[in-house]
Order: C-alpha cells, then structure tokens, then sequence
C-alpha cells in the first residue's frame, strides 16, 4: 500500500481555556495596525471588550469593523474593505462565527491584492499571499479558523461561492473554548453537526490517484491519510461532546471537545474537501434562507446511505471511534443523534416547497466540484431521488 498525505494549517495554532489572552504579544509579532472584522452582537461583549483593550495595550493601533452579516454577502465584504483603505491596516483578525473568519479572510484578500471577490471564485485564483491573519472562533462548528477557503453570498448567482486558496489559511488561529461557553444550545447545535458533517464528508470524500503535485493542481485532493486521522479524531470528539455541549452549555469539557473536534474536522475537509450534502446545501439554503449547518447536517444520513454500499469500510470506522456495534449502526445512530440536538429530519421540515425539488437537484449537479468528491457517483436523475428521498424522509430508497 502506497500511504498518501497532505495538510494545511495555520503557521501557529493554539488550542485551550485562555489563550485568547496571549493576543497581544501575537499580533504584536505580526503588525502594528490591527483591522478587526466582527459582528454587531459581540461588539458589546466583555470578551471582545477585553481581547480589544489586549491589542491596544500592546502599542497596536485598533479599528473595528462589525459589518459582519450572515453568509458574507459579496458586496458586504467590498464595502469593508473600501471602507479599511484609509486606516491602512498591516493586520486583519476576525472574531466571532463562521462569517466573521470568511469575512476577514475575504478582506485581507481585497486589501492586499484589490479587485472584486468574484475575481478569484474558485480553487488557487488568489496570486499571492495576504496580509497577516489571526482567526478567533467563538462557535464551534465551521472550521474557517484553518481552513483554505471563504464562503460568500452572491445575489446574482442566488447561491453561496467559495474563494479557496491555501494563502486564505490564517497566518495564527486561537481556539479558546471558553469563548463558546455563552452559545445557545440552538446555535451550538447548529455548528455542531456542521463540523461533524466536515468529519464525515471529509473521512467518505473519494480517495483520488495521488499523482506528483496532486496538491498544487487542486485545493481539495480527496481523503487521504492525514486527512483521515484528524476525521476520526473529529468524529471521536464529537459524537458524545455535542449533545452533552448541546444539553449542558456550562460543561467545559463538552465545549472543549466540540471546538477541538470542530477544529480537526477543518483539518480534515481544508485538504479532503466536502461531498453531496454540501453540494446539495447551497441552493437548498438560498432557498430556504436556514442555517448552512442546519442544512447540511439535515441531509447527511441520506448521502451517508447513499454512499454506503461504497463506504464500508469507513462506516467501521465511525463505528469504531464512536462507540458503536458495527458499521450498521452508524447511519441510524447519526439519525438519532441529530434529532436529540433539534436538527430537521427532512428538507420540507426545513422550508423547502416540493415544487423545487427539481431545481435543486438541477443545481447540485452542477456543482461540480463537490459533486466529484462524492465517493460514489451521482448522475442527474440519482441526484434527482437522493433530493426528493431527503424531501420525503425516506432513506429506504436510497437502499
């Protein structure tokens, strides 16, 4: 057997309770003019108050930009950045969810390289590297924090895009799980069972010939060896540590297994790359107007069945790490588990008119990308069952 890997991380990472309080001396090594992106919500939060107070004590000049809206609409970021030119910053650092760290990535990359975001849609369109990043989560779930890529809103397209590039991989990420501790359970949910769909999108993603240079033609390569133990490490951290985060939002343990779980899950899928349930998301959410995580999270048991016959192997797996009898037991657990924490069991529970199914699956197969990394093929009319199936609730079909 021929043993396959590749990884992309962040230059430093820092993991646990408090480490958000070595900011300053980081940023310090990095710039002397620090642009933070973030949202409205955490501006009056004493964490971000204090992270604030950090930079500034360590002789950094601060502006806060708090524009962040949900799905990063395209010309949100534009604005942000026309609106940072004057400041001149040499340092971004996003604070706060999944939009806010695509949002500073996107920023970073228009104010070092100019032009539009639409400019570089797609996989090594960025020319260069971008000015210094730090990444601070305060949910668990998208992984941005090490991941390569930035997911934006385009109206014009009526879908999301992505920008992905390793020169978008933050320069320094800071994963302090205490900064979680305030997350409701519905959006601890939410991300959540996003960073375990990463997992195991990222553990089932179609295992590609590893030819020279397969990491420089493509962002995403497929699963491979490295990509897999920080999946399975994900998957072992998750599986008991959402719900228990989910029931108990003061549970330190639970919330430190989540984030870190959600942290290795953005190790595995920023080289693996995601499948069909994200594939099929993205219009699903343009249209529905819900939750990325929400979504995903709702379609993986009926990819998972989907792919079954192929993933065998994988399904033991899981089982293995998550303490299950064998690898029929994965799917129905996985149902089991979504459901505890609140996550819709079909695409109508999610909003999604039966007169649409259609043109999601029309969608979905055009994007190609993910389409491709699904490790069993999916023609026009199998994607066409596996949207109606996930509409119905019915995974017997899938059989």
């Amino acid at each position: 057997m021929n043993l396959f890997g590749t990884l992309r991380a962040p230059r430093e990472l820092l993991f646990g309770a408090g480490q958000r309080h070595a900011l300053g001396g980081i940023a310090a090594r990095l710039g002397r003019r620090a642009l933070i992106i973030t949202d409205t919500r955490l501006t009056a939060d004493a964490d971000f108050l204090a992270l604030v107070r950090q930079l500034e004590g360590a002789g950094i000049a601060v502006r806060v930009d708090s524009s962040t809206l949900p799905d990063v609409p395209v010309d949100s970021a534009v604005n942000s950045a026309d609106d940072a030119r004057n400041f001149a910053p040499d340092l971004v650092i996003g604070v706060g969810g999944g939009s806010c760290l695509d949002m500073a990535k996107c920023v970073a990359l228009l104010l070092t390289h100019g032009g539009r975001p639409q400019d570089y849609y797609g996989e090594h369109t960025v020319p260069g590297p971008v000015m210094p990043l730090i990444a601070i989560p305060t949910t668990a779930g998208t992984g941005s924090e090490v991941t390569p890529v930035a997911v934006l809103s385009d109206a014009q397209r009526s879908l999301k895009v992505g920008i992905s590039s390793p020169y978008l991989i933050p320069t320094v990420s800071v994963c302090d799980p205490d900064l979680t501790l305030s997350c409701p359970p519905a959006l601890t949910a939410i991300a959540g069972a996003d960073a375990l769909t990463h997992a195991l999108e990222a553990l089932t993603a179609i295992r590609r010939d590893p030819v020279p240079g397969i990491a420089q033609q493509r962002v995403f390569v497929g699963k491979n060896e490295l990509s897999d133990h920080f999946a399975l490490s994900a998957i072992a951290l998750l599986w008991p540590g959402l719900e228990a985060a989910y029931r108990d939002g003061a549970d330190r343990a639970a919330r430190e297994k989540v984030m870190l779980g959600a942290t290795l899950a953005g190790l595995a899928f920023g080289v693996a790359g995601t499948a069909a349930a994200h594939a099929i998301q993205y219009p699903v959410g343009a249209l529905t107007n819900t939750a990325h995580g929400l979504g995903v999270a709702c379609l993986m048991p009926y990819v998972m069945t989907w792919n079954a016959p192929v993933i065998r192997g994988e399904l033991a797996r899981i089982a293995q790490v998550a303490g299950l009898g064998g690898p029929d037991d994965v799917i129905p657990a996985l149902v089991s588990l979504l459901a505890r924490i609140g996550i819709p069991a079909t695409l109508r529970d999610l909003g999604l008119g039966e007169d649409r199914i259609d043109w999601v699956a029309e969608q979905s197969s055009g994007i190609t990308r993910l389409i491709q990394n699904n490790p069993r093929p999916l023609a026009p009319h199998e994607m066409r069952n596996l949207v109606a199936a996930a509409y119905r609730g019915d995974r017997a079909s899938l059989n």
